[in-house]
C-alpha cells in the first residue's frame, strides 16, 4: 500500500527532465529542459536560443496536444529563419536601416530584413547558447536562462546580462520573466517569438481562430514595415479585434496595411497603460475548444499571422503574440523610451494561460 501511494504520490508531482539535444556546427553541446505540471501541461525548451521546441496543453475532450510550430532537429533550428519558439533580442522587431543614435554616439546594426535590422540580427538571442538553472516547487516549476550579450556585440553597446526565466504553473499558466542590466548605456526589446496553432494540426491553417485583442489603436507601417510616426484607430478598419474575430474574416480585405504585411504583422497599443499588467489578448479555436489568454506588462503585442511561413510548414499555419515596446523605437521620439541605463534593472513579464471552454 505504500508502493502504491508512493507511484500515485509520483505521478501528481511536477516534474523538470533534462535531456542532451543536440551539438551547434560550432561543437557547443545543447540540452533540453521538459517541465511538466499536475495537470499534464508540459513545456519543451533548449539552450539554443532559448527556444520552446513544443508546448502541450489539453483539448476539450482532455487529449493532450502540442500547439506551437517548430522542427525535429537542433539541425534545423540552426538553419530555420522563421524564428520559431525563440527569446528574441537585443531588439525585438525593426530597426529602420539598422541604425540608431545614442546620446550622440550612432551605432550600426546588420541589415537583415530588406533594408532594416531585424530581431537582434544575423546571430541575435535566437542562436546562442543559454546557461540553464531549474526551479521545482509543488505549485511551479521553472528554468532560468542566462546569457552574457558583449559590449558590441551585433552592433549594440554594453556589456548586457540577461535572464529569461521560463514557469508553468498547476493553472496551465506558460510565465516568461525577461531581466537584465548592463554597464553601459544601450537599447532593449525582449520578446518571444512562438507560433501557436490550437488546433495541433499544423497542416491546417489558423484563418479560423478567433482573437481578441484589448487595444483602441495600432501603429501603422510604410513599405518596408518601419513604423510611419503615427498612431491610427481600430474604429472600422481590418485592424479591430476588441471585440472575438476570426483572423481570416478581414485577413484579404483591400486595405494598405494589411497589402504591406501581406497579412497582419503589426504592433498593437495595448490599453490600460497604467495598469502594468494587464489582458493582452487571447485566441480561441472552437473546434478543439483550446482558449489562450495573453497578459502582459508590456506596452504593446506584435501580432503575426505567419505570412511569410514556408518549407515543413505552410503560408499562416501558426500566429505570434509578440509582446513587447514599440518597433524602431530608437528612432520614434514619440514612442516610449527602450533605453536600458547602468544601474536600472529591467524587469518585464508575460504570461499565456490555456484553458478550455
Amino acid at each position: 500500500m505504500v508502493i502504491a501511494k508512493d507511484i500515485q504520490k509520483k505521478m501528481k508531482s511536477t516534474s523538470i527532465e533534462k535531456t542532451a539535444y543536440g551539438t551547434t556546427p560550432q561543437g557547443e553541446n545543447v540540452d533540453k529542459y521538459t517541465l511538466k505540471n499536475l495537470k499534464g501541461m508540459e513545456v519543451g525548451i533548449i539552450t539554443y536560443g532559448g527556444i520552446i521546441t513544443s508546448l502541450i496543453v489539453p483539448n476539450k475532450n482532455g487529449l493532450q496536444e502540442d500547439v506551437v510550430l517548430g522542427y525535429d532537429s537542433l539541425e534545423d533550428y540552426t538553419k530555420g529563419n522563421s524564428y520559431f519558439g525563440a527569446i528574441i533580442g537585443r531588439f525585438g522587431n525593426r530597426i529602420a536601416k539598422g541604425k540608431f543614435i545614442l546620446d550622440g554616439v550612432e551605432y550600426k546594426l546588420a541589415i537583415n530584413n530588406g533594408p532594416n535590422h531585424l530581431h537582434g540580427g544575423v546571430k541575435g538571442f535566437d542562436k546562442v547558447i543559454w546557461n540553464a538553472v531549474t526551479i521545482k516547487g509543488n505549485k511551479a516549476v521553472s528554468v532560468k536562462l542566462s546569457y552574457l550579450s558583449k559590449d558590441m556585440e551585433e552592433g549594440y553597446p554594453g556589456n548586457l546580462k540577461v535572464d529569461v526565466t521560463y514557469t508553468i504553473t498547476n493553472d496551465n499558466i506558460l510565465e516568461v520573466l525577461y531581466e537584465a542590466t548592463t554597464d553601459k548605456k544601450t537599447i532593449l526589446n525582449l520578446t518571444q517569438h512562438s507560433y501557436f496553432n490550437l488546433s495541433a494540426n499544423f497542416s491546417q491553417t489558423i484563418l479560423d481562430h478567433e482573437i481578441i485583442i484589448n487595444a483602441d489603436v495600432f501603429i501603422p507601417v510604410d513599405e518596408t514595415l518601419i513604423p510611419m510616426g503615427k498612431i491610427a484607430e481600430v474604429t472600422n478598419t481590418p485592424f479591430d479585434f476588441r471585440k472575438a474575430k476570426i483572423i481570416g474574416k478581414d485577413i484579404g480585405a483591400n486595405d494598405d496595411q494589411l497589402k504591406k504585411g501581406s497579412g497582419y504583422d503589426h504592433c498593437w497599443i495595448l490599453k490600460n497603460q497604467n495598469q502594468g499588467y494587464k489582458f493582452a489578448a487571447s485566441a480561441y479555436h472552437p473546434e478543439s475548444g483550446r482558449l489562450l489568454e495573453v497578459f502582459t506588462d508590456e506596452p504593446g503585442m506584435q501580432f503575426y499571422t505567419g505570412n511569410f511561413l514556408d518549407g515543413i510548414f505552410g503560408n499562416r499555419a501558426g500566429f505570434c503574440f509578440e509582446t513587447q515596446h514599440y518597433p524602431d523605437a530608437p528612432n520614434q521620439k514619440n514612442f516610449p523610451s527602450t533605453v536600458l541605463t547602468p544601474g536600472e534593472k529591467f524587469s518585464s513579464k508575460t504570461a499565456f494561460k490555456f484553458s478550455v471552454k
